[in-house]
């Protein structure tokens, strides 16, 4: 038996299978016909099993590449179709996605210099160009790589942990509206419960705050959120900077999903105040259209990080260290880490702060094409207009058990993919728009379909018919 091509180096064999990738992807998609499988989980399953038959054969199979990948794609959802539009769940730009096979396939690893020595060097420069641009260019700032928000809220909280008094433990403040990783990022970090306000409004209100502040006497996180899950709402980050200052509060911002803001001249305003924070949660893979992951923490003080210094003499030994080697260890809580800066800093440089300040407009403007759609439409209710570019809307009059019957049945029948909230109590299907190719007829046609989906009455459990 011959031995396998390697993806790189000197045995190298990497464009026939490009190839067979690319129509395989093609083939998926054709016979998926949507942005959904049809049928269900398990019909899904049924068909990725077919297609996998024995996971470990005792002999390989040569067109397992193509099989899987068509299975893949014909059972993936797609976020690049217009009606894939439930999640912050970006469609990736080709550029990136053609970095991240690059570093696929060389294949670096940022535990140690000498596994990573360009890759290291570009997380380096990258990192500190965004941690300036969060932090609006003010000196002594960085950031670190992360795989996505929930292991950037957990690295916030442990440096705002390492930093309080030892012996009276940090105290998270948060609102209704933060996401669930900082509840779980507490538990994990053996903090006390958190402080939950309400947040009536969908924001963290200053006075709300102010009061819960005052019954405190430790060392306090606040938390608030640029973009949140459900109504990508952003908290009065000003105003709530304002009374962290003056009350001796660290302050965390989770912009996951608003951070992309800051690269539109026209948006990023509505983050006034993001800068002031100690510590900014960012997801490129959400409002910069990366492929997962693309996560960032930025620090005000890049002394903060020195908690995360850790020594193995296999991977930073102290003379080599002394020698010039750069220690990677401290830069995650990770070992092995994937070159993702690669896609990050090719997006970058590609499209420019135009570029992709044009893209983050693009969809902008389209979750306010969609509001209006829904709100001009006797048959809809719409939530609000859209801070970002998630748009909240319900079929008129319906209960919430119909609109989980719309969201399901059109899961199901894989035409649409939306989400759903429930900020006031109420059930509401979720539009999160992050396509940029979306066109306005594919807004009407999304609208069509939820219209077109009739609830199904309920059925009897005894009599198994239909209630008169």
């Amino acid at each position: 038996m011959s031995t396998p091509p390697l993806a790189s180096g000197a045995g190298g064999l990497l464009r026939p299978l490009l190839h067979t990738v690319l129509n395989a992807l093609r083939e998926g998609a054709q016979a998926r016909g949507g942005p959904l499988p049809k049928g269900g989980p398990q019909a899904v399953t049924a068909r990725v099993r077919a297609a996998v038959g024995e996971v470990l054969p005792r002999r390989g199979d040569p067109d397992a590449l193509h099989a899987l990948v068509r299975a893949f794609a014909a059972g993936a959802a797609d976020p690049a179709d217009p009606l894939c539009a439930a999640h912050l769940h970006c469609p990736p730009l080709a550029v990136a996605a053609a970095a991240d096979l690059a570093a696929s396939v060389l294949n670096p690893s940022l535990d140690s210099w000498d596994q990573a020595p360009a890759a290291s060097a570009l997380e380096a420069l990258v990192t500190r160009a965004l941690a300036d641009e969060v932090h609006a260019g003010g000196p002594g700032g960085d950031a670190l790589v992360t795989t996505g928000g929930t292991e950037s809220n957990q690295l916030a909280l442990l440096l705002a942990r390492e930093t309080a008094e030892a012996l009276r433990p940090l105290q998270l403040v948060c609102g209704a509206n933060a996401h669930h990783s900082l509840h779980r990022a507490a538990w994990l970090l053996g903090l006390p419960e958190p402080v939950v306000i309400p947040t009536p409004a969908g924001v963290l209100a200053p006075a709300a705050l102010d009061e819960a502040l005052t019954r405190l006497n430790r060392p306090v996180l606040v938390t608030a959120t640029a973009g949140t899950t459900d109504a990508g709402l952003i908290d009065p980050l000003a105003d709530l900077a304002d009374l962290c200052a003056a009350r001796g509060a660290r302050l965390h911002v989770d912009a996951a999903y608003g951070g992309g803001l800051l690269f539109s001249d026209r948006h990023r305003a509505r983050l006034h105040g993001l800068d002031r924070a100690h510590t900014v949660t960012l997801d490129l893979h959400k409002l910069g259209w990366q492929p997962v992951a693309a996560g960032l923490l930025a620090v005000r003080d890049a002394a903060d990080l020195a908690v995360l210094t850790h020594r193995a003499d296999y991977l930073n030994a102290d003379d080599d260290t002394a020698a010039g080697l750069p220690d990677l260890l401290g830069r995650s809580l990770r070992t092995t880490r994937r070159p993702d800066v690669l896609k990050i800093a090719v997006t970058l440089r590609s499209l420019g702060r135009e570029g992709l300040g044009a893209l983050v407009d693009r969809v902008c403007a389209l979750a306010g094409e969609f509001a209006a759609l829904v709100d001009a439409h006797p048959g809809f209710e719409l939530y609000a207009p859209p801070t970002i570019s998630t748009v909240l809307f319900r079929p008129a009059q319906a209960t919430d058990a119909a609109v989980v019957e719309v969201r399901r049945r059109l899961l199901h029948e894989g035409r649409a993919v939306l989400g759903r909230a429930a900020p006031d109590g109420r059930l509401w299907l979720k539009a999160t728009l992050l396509n940029p190719h979306t066109r306005p007829g594919d807004l009407a046609a999304l609208l069509g379909l939820v219209q077109l989906v009739e609830p199904v009455a309920p059925v009897d459990p005894v009599e198994g018919n239909t209630p008169a």
